[in-house]
């Protein structure tokens, strides 16, 4: 197997936590600033946009940090897709009705992005989950070791005592 092919998920696993680690500690240090990016939406009342502004960001930062981990991989990536299934309706629902708004993505305050980059942004980060849970939470294959066998040991035959 070449390099490219046992390193790449890995790689993709790597990148896809660390952004999603990224995007929750920069809304966990301004949850206000990010209340009123959920708001921009105008999807939710007031109330449950501060809720989610609360909530939204440790569930970002801890799938990030279980897919950074390597444990509970598939979890943390089930919950980003989900997220990110979530992000498209929203910033799809954005770009339709012409809201021109920041995505909320990452820090507020910082460069505008469109709904519409947004969306693409997001539809990449989609098909890396689909990467990170078709391809699992093993870790590459080491060269020259045993294919589909947990140990390094031989068949024997005969009987043994």
């Amino acid at each position: 197997m070449s390099g490219v092919k046992r390193y790449l998920p890995v790689v993709v696993r790597v990148a896809l936590g660390a952004v999603f680690v990224y995007a929750g500690v920069t809304k966990i240090a301004d949850p206000v600033g990010f209340a009123g990016s959920i708001a921009a939406y105008q999807v939710l009342p007031y109330f449950p946009s501060y809720l989610v502004a609360a909530v939204l960001p440790w569930v970002e930062l801890f799938s990030g940090l279980l897919i950074l981990s390597g444990y509970r991989v598939k979890a943390g990536a089930l919950v980003i897709g989900a997220l990110n299934l979530i992000f498209i309706a929203a910033l799809a629902s954005a770009a339709v009705r012409g809201l021109d708004i920041d995505c909320g993505c990452f820090k507020e305050g910082g460069a505008k992005v469109s709904p519409l980059l947004a969306l693409l942004r997001d539809l990449v980060f989609l098909a890396m989950t689909a990467v990170v849970l078709t391809t699992g939470e093993k870790a590459p294959p080491e060269p020259g070791g045993s294919a589909g066998h947990p140990c390094d040991c031989t068949e024997t035959s005969g009987n043994q005592m």
